[in-house]
C-alpha cells in the first residue's frame, strides 16, 4: 500500500521520475542563459512567474549560496555564474545530474549534495550567506525544523529567501480542476496521505505526481519568525501559464518571502 511508504521516498522516486519526463522544473537552463549571467544579466524564480527582486539578492558574487530542495539545473547555475560559490541540495539525484550537467556543459563550479530539506546536519552552522529555497517545502511533512536548520547554516547577517504554496490552493478537488472545475472539498490543513483515499493516492503517484501537504501561513510565515528570522519581504504570483484561469483566476497560488537572519547587536 501507498501509505505504508515512506512519503519522502516517494516524493525522491517521484523527482527522479519527473526528469526523465522532462517536467518543466526539470529543465536546465541553456548556455545562452548562462553567458548573459556572466555578464550580469540573469533573474532567478522562486515561483512560477515572479523574478525575484534583484534587491532581494544584491550582488551575490563570492557569496555562499545554498540552493535548497532546488535541483533541476535552473537557478543554482545562474548563481554560480553570476560569480557566486554554489551548494545545490536536493533529496532527486536526478534533479542534482541536471546542476551537475550544467556546470560541465558551460565550466561552472558547483557542489551537489543529495538530502532532505529538513535535514541540512551536512553542513556546519553559519555556512552560508543566503539561501534560495524554491517552492518546495509541499513536498515536506513538517517545515519549522526546515526554517530551524536554515537559520542555523546561515551567517548573520544572511538572507533566507523562500517560495510556498498558498495552503487554501489545497481546499479544490485536485481531478476537477484539470477538468476545469473548481469544486471545494477539503478541509486544511490538507495532506495527500490523510485525504484521498488509497486509489485515489496509488492514482496520483501513478499519473506522475508527488505527495503534497498544505502547510498553514502560521507554519510558513510566524515559522520562520520563531526560527529567528526577521520578515522583511512578501510577494504573491499565479501557476505558471494559468494566471487567469482555474485557480489562479481566484486567488494567488503561491507567495515568497525575505526573511533576514540578523547580527547580533553589540
Amino acid at each position: 500500500m501507498m501509505r505504508d511508504r515512506n512519503p519522502l521516498d516517494i516524493n525522491r522516486d517521484g523527482w527522479n521520475r519527473l526528469v526523465s519526463e522532462e517536467n518543466v522544473w526539470t529543465r536546465p537552463v541553456t548556455s545562452d542563459v548562462i553567458d548573459r549571467a556572466r555578464q550580469g544579466d540573469w533573474s532567478v524564480l522562486l515561483t512560477p512567474n515572479r523574478p525575484v527582486p534583484r534587491e532581494w539578492l544584491g550582488d551575490v558574487a563570492g557569496k555562499d549560496i545554498l540552493c535548497l530542495a532546488g535541483g533541476g539545473g535552473q537557478q543554482g547555475p545562474i548563481f554560480a555564474a553570476a560569480g557566486a560559490r554554489v551548494t545545490v541540495l536536493d533529496a532527486s539525484t536526478s534533479q542534482l545530474a541536471q546542476d551537475e550537467k550544467v556546470a560541465r556543459r558551460d565550466g561552472l563550479s558547483l557542489r551537489t549534495v543529495e538530502g532532505y530539506m529538513h535535514d541540512l546536519s551536512t553542513f556546519e552552522d553559519a555556512s552560508f550567506d543566503l539561501i534560495f529555497h524554491p517552492a518546495s517545502n509541499c513536498f515536506a511533512p513538517e517545515i519549522e525544523p526546515v526554517w530551524r536548520e536554515c537559520f542555523r547554516v546561515l551567517r548573520a547577517p544572511g538572507i533566507l529567501l523562500a517560495g510556498f504554496m498558498n495552503p487554501d490552493v489545497y481546499i479544490f478537488d485536485y481531478w476537477a480542476q484539470e477538468n476545469g472545475e473548481m469544486i471545494v472539498r477539503h478541509s486544511l490543513p490538507y495532506s495527500d496521505l490523510n485525504d484521498l483515499s488509497e486509489t485515489e493516492l496509488a492514482r496520483m503517484i501513478g499519473e506522475g505526481h508527488v505527495v503534497e501537504y498544505s502547510h498553514t501561513l502560521e507554519e510558513q510565515i510566524d515559522g520562520q519568525t520563531r526560527a529567528g528570522f526577521v520578515l522583511t519581504g512578501l510577494f504573491e504570483d499565479r501557476d505558471l501559464g494559468r494566471p487567469g484561469t482555474g485557480r489562479s483566476k481566484y486567488m494567488p497560488a503561491l507567495f515568497a518571502t525575505k526573511a533576514e537572519k540578523l547580527s547580533p547587536r553589540g
